[in-house]
């Protein structure tokens, strides 16, 4: 970890995936515990299906830092396809944790990562969101696997306030705060740590 035990997360996924928002609703519940937070996508072509990165700093004390994130602690890719094309291990912490939206194990989707040795965490989110939500939305469960796999928050507290947060996004759609909650534990529940 850091100095001032932040904690720093990049975020890999496609336009339209949700990764961008996750990254911000991460940011949102991190600030409702009193923590600094950051939250920003790097932007660029923002069509649908292209790559996006979006970047995530969590810490205890004030941060002044205000780069994306070369070295992080975490990577959470949303999109398995991008192992292909994206160097999703770059700059990776030796001691942090790769975290792969994919029907694979931690051992089965090692070796598509360039050689990567430190953890590999695995959650088939797409599989989750659609078994509970009925359409695929990785970035929830994926959201919920980063803070299982990170501990960058204490996991009751966390459901707590991104329920109070998805009870103002979702106002005027409460049967959506149901389902959502429900990806989120269930994805912690299921999340695989190789």
């Amino acid at each position: 970890m850091a100095s001032n035990n932040m904690v720093e997360i990049r975020w890999h996924g496609r336009g339209g995936q949700g990764a961008k928002m996750a990254c911000l609703l991460l940011a949102d519940v991190a600030g409702l515990e009193g923590k600094f937070v950051q939250g920003f996508p790097e932007y660029g072509p923002e069509r649908m299906g292209a790559p996006i990165t979006a970047y995530n700093r969590i810490s205890e004390k004030r941060c002044t830092i205000h780069s994306n994130i070369y070295y992080p602690d975490y990577v959470v890719v949303v999109d398995e396809t991008l192992l292909d094309s994206v160097d999703v291990t770059g700059g990776l912490k030796d001691g942090g944790a790769i975290i792969i939206n994919t029907p694979s194990s931690p051992q089965e989707i090692r070796p598509r990562l360039q050689g990567w040795t430190g953890k590999v965490c695995t959650v088939d989110a797409r599989r989750i969101s659609e078994d509970v939500l009925g359409t695929n939305f990785p970035n929830t469960p994926m959201l919920a696997a980063a803070v299982k796999v990170s501990g960058v928050l204490e996991t009751e507290r966390f459901l707590a306030n991104i329920e109070e947060s998805f009870k103002h996004k979702f106002a005027d759609k409460p049967q959506l705060i149901e389902g959502n909650m429900a990806t989120l534990k269930k994805s912690m529940e299921e999340v695989q740590l190789g």
